[in-house]
């Protein structure tokens, strides 16, 4: 008799449960793609954990986001680790642990090995994004194989290097299903702006343009720091006097100082930057366009890497224009030397 009441009271599964409809209804699982964007629900991926990558996903972190990262050299990945976020074994398991999964990696290469690596393992209605400057054409093929998936790929590169980085100022060019990416917008305001752009590619075609207006705009900026310097000018002095004048820059603005100072360290590789331009170059041949000042520039570039110096910032193009000059902007001190 004991026996048959343990068998009549034994506690019931969940399933077994029966509820008014409107409680069964609210008790329904909620998909990544229906779930609401926050901090308490989001599960956010991470892969790249260099300069810009580092700094970005530390501000999710910040913001009380729950990060699983993924980088191919681990030890980069420790500062992140130290502000609580999980390590995961590759790109797969990242993404397995994810609703929303980040890239930010070099070249587009790579994007294509992480990103086909990763699908897999994402549930439907999540979201893979792609922060890296990459090729359009590969941004159109992965959302068609996301969406393949039930799942959503935005390409979504920034501009504003190491210091937008770290002051979540940069700003984010997205292409790809706009209603993914409105809800993906308390993610990216956790890094800077986010302007959609337009379909799958349109946001890599617009740092694609962003960059060839950098390049010209770099080019024109170490031009005028040496005429400056080679006519007796102070350039420092030069330089504060055109900041609030039609030359002023972000340019100017973020490396006229480092250029004298010759701090050349990498807020944005140069060798990760004639990838950016060579994209551009390519993108040109195939739509017929001739942009002569974006192909001098990326000869410049190319010659800092012929010279060991990819690894410096943008910068660095100073060094390629005082080569070519016989002289050096050090200290920004007047004379033909």
């Amino acid at each position: 008799m004991l026996s048959r009441f343990h068998r009549i009271l034994r506690p019931l599964r969940r399933s077994q449960l029966v509820f008014p409809l409107d409680r069964r209804l609210s008790m329904a699982p909620t998909s990544p793609e229906t779930r609401p964007i926050s901090p308490e629900t989001t599960r956010i991926g991470w892969i790249g954990t260099g300069v810009m990558g580092r700094a970005m996903a530390g501000h999710l972190i910040s913001a009380g986001y729950s990060l699983t990262v993924f980088n191919r050299t681990p030890s980069k990945a420790k500062t992140l680790i130290d502000l609580g976020a999980r390590y995961a074994e590759s790109p797969l398991a990242v993404a397995q642990a994810s609703d929303v999964l980040f890239l930010i990696v070099g070249y587009p290469s790579d994007v294509r090995l992480v990103g086909f690596q990763a699908l897999p393992g994402l549930s439907p209605g999540s979201v893979l994004v792609d922060m890296t400057t990459s090729d359009p054409s590969l941004a159109a093929e992965l959302s068609s194989a996301a969406i393949a998936a039930s799942c959503q790929s935005i390409d979504a590169p920034v501009s504003g290097g190491d210091r937008g980085a770290r002051s979540a100022s940069l700003s984010i060019f997205a292409g790809g299903d706009a209603s993914t990416v409105e809800r993906l917008k308390p993610l990216f305001g956790c890094m800077g702006t986010v302007r959609y752009m337009g379909a799958a590619g349109a946001g890599q075609r617009a740092k694609l343009g962003n960059q060839i207006a950098i390049a010209s705009t770099m080019v024109g900026l170490v031009e005028g720091m040496v005429y400056a310097h080679k006519v007796g000018l102070d350039v420092e002095r030069w330089m504060e006097a055109i900041s609030t004048g039609a030359a002023g820059s972000k340019s100017l603005e973020l490396y006229g100082k480092r250029i004298l100072d010759r701090d050349f360290e990498a807020g944005f590789y140069v060798h990760h930057f004639v990838k950016d331009l060579g994209i551009c170059l390519k993108e040109c041949e195939t739509l017929g366009l001739s942009l002569p000042g974006l192909a001098l520039a990326q000869q410049l570039y190319v010659s800092l890497v012929a010279h060991g110096e990819g690894g410096l910032g943008t910068q660095a193009l100073a060094l390629a224009i005082e080569r070519l000059n016989n002289t050096c902007l050090k200290g920004g001190s007047s004379g033909s030397g």
